[in-house]
């Protein structure tokens, strides 16, 4: 997850860091590439002789040719010099292929290279046309057509995703250098954000967002650190991220269910989150209800859960208030069949209710408890043991205790059932433990409880053998007139 620094204050930038190690191992994205170790130009035959053409995107040829470092040249002449180079970067190549135009590509390379040093180490200042043709031909290399989702070739629409093959660009070699330039020209302290939103306008986060659907985790990830910089450096863009990241989680709810990024953006929004200032905007809250909650009920919610469930905390811990909505909205989506998604629903309920307020958790007890009741007799042990490891929570503890009297009728049904007939002895331990804390909290109640259970069994015991006998009769009834009938017959 993104780091957080928290107790901003109103109208106050969120501090802009990089991205920690992800949940699986650390970043792919790091500062000093293996990729950036150049080979030498004396090594190129002919290095200061041969031109090679390669075709740009439109009709006319760009020259690429080895040329000299910028360093190496008067200050004069910089200005020229780099031009040229980001033209000889803006030319694409073929991957496909790794031995063709091998000399180009090392060529462009270099290049790609020496101007990720150059923004770096801000030894050159850039005016206003050097930064537009380089923001030029970053979009000219990143903004591309993605290759078909693989789940797009094998037509398994609900397949899982797991079971896709990772994609990984072939073109990355040069595509990682152009995303560490775009990166080092959104941090770097010489980037004028009033001169720089001229080319990192609107279009510009529209299409990196769209980026987003990428199946190559390292892109991915560089997409995710561009777009929190650029959140945090660009104030004025602020809003308009929040709505296209708004549009595409709808689009996911609503229409594909399908967005290799999605846990890439929620860490992003993660970081907004927790910058938002109290109390928050009506505009917020209804994000919450109609986006992120609406997020749960996506079949695959493994895959970017764990980010989501810090969204959703933010928002409780921000505002107190909402703790009712999304209770009630995680009990909406709640799953029937899918034990998995119903232990991370478990568990996300208790971060929730670990920054609940007691006026809150009344609001919504009862059908919260009524759902926790039907997991801790789910015949799938691990849904029952997470439930009723609830009871090792303090802070929940203590807000049961404080209405014991409204959830223990509802609770200890359950508990009873499982007593008397759980298959593993495992929860029928963790069971009796949760009894014996109920009687610490009020053995009253707990004996009041057990006394109205035995009595709603004998009950039910009794309106079963009435039915047994009623229906004992009619078969009775039924046996003799069949008898009469064949009487008749004969």
């Amino acid at each position: 997850m993104l780091k957080i620094i928290k107790g901003m204050k109103k109208g106050s930038k969120p501090e802009v860091i990089e991205p920690p190690p992800g949940p699986n191992g650390p970043s792919d994205v790091t500062v000093n590439h293996a990729s950036r170790a150049a080979i030498p130009p004396t090594q190129l035959p002919n290095a200061r002789s041969q031109v090679i053409r390669a075709p740009s995107p439109q009709t006319d040829e760009i020259e690429i040719e080895v040329t000299p470092m910028l360093k190496d040249v008067p200050i004069s002449e910089r200005h020229v010099l780099f031009i040229k180079k980001v033209n000889i970067c803006s030319v694409p190549f073929d991957f496909s292929d790794a031995l063709k135009k091998v000399k180009e590509k090392e060529i462009k390379r270099q290049n790609l290279s020496e101007l990720v040093d150059l923004v770096q180490t801000g030894s050159s200042k850039m005016n206003e046309i050097m930064q537009e043709e380089m923001v030029k031909m970053i979009s000219v290399n990143i903004f591309r057509p993605l290759p078909p989702a693989a789940f797009e070739n094998t037509g398994a629409i609900d397949g899982d995703p797991e079971e896709d093959d990772m994609y990984l660009e072939p073109s990355w070699p040069h595509l990682q250098l152009v995303y560490e330039l775009l990166l080092r020209y959104v941090v770097s302290p010489d980037t004028d954000t009033k001169v720089a939103k001229r080319f990192i306008d609107h279009s510009f986060v529209l299409n990196l967002l769209d980026l987003f659907d990428s199946e190559d985790p390292r892109e991915r990830e560089y997409l995710k650190t561009i777009l929190h910089r650029v959140y945090g450096k660009f104030m004025v863009h602020r809003p308009f991220i929040r709505k296209a990241i708004n549009n595409i989680f709808y689009r996911f709810i609503f229409e594909t269910e399908r967005q290799p990024g999605l846990g890439e953006l929620l860490e992003i929004l993660g970081s907004i989150i927790n910058g938002f200032a109290v109390p928050m905007k009506e505009e917020h809250k209804l994000f919450l209800v109609r986006a992120l909650i609406p997020l749960h009920k996506a079949k695959f919610i493994n895959y970017y859960h764990q980010q989501l469930s810090y969204c959703i905390t933010q928002f409780v811990e921000k505002d107190y208030k909402l703790a009712d909505p999304v209770i009630r909205g995680l009990l909406k989506y709640w799953p029937v069949t899918n034990c998995n998604k119903e232990i991370l629903f478990l568990g996300e309920l208790e971060e929730v209710l670990d920054a609940t307020q007691p006026a809150e958790f009344q609001r919504c007890m009862v059908p919260l408890f009524r759902q926790v009741g039907r997991c801790i007799n789910s015949p799938n042990f691990q849904v029952a043991e997470r439930a009723l490891f609830w009871w090792n929570n303090e802070h929940i503890v203590d807000l049961i205790a404080q209405n014991r009297d409204v959830i223990l009728p509802i609770i200890f049904e359950p508990l009873e059932k499982n007593i008397q007939g759980h298959w593993n002895q495992a929860i029928n331990g963790l069971t009796g433990n949760v009894r014996k804390m109920f009687i610490e909290m009020d053995a009253e109640l707990f004996e009041e409880c057990s006394n109205r259970f035995l009595e709603n069994e004998a009950m039910t015991k009794e309106m079963h053998e009435q039915r047994e006998l009623t229906w004992k009769k009619l078969e009775a009834i039924a046996s003799e007139e069949g008898g009469d009938d064949i009487i008749m017959v004969n």
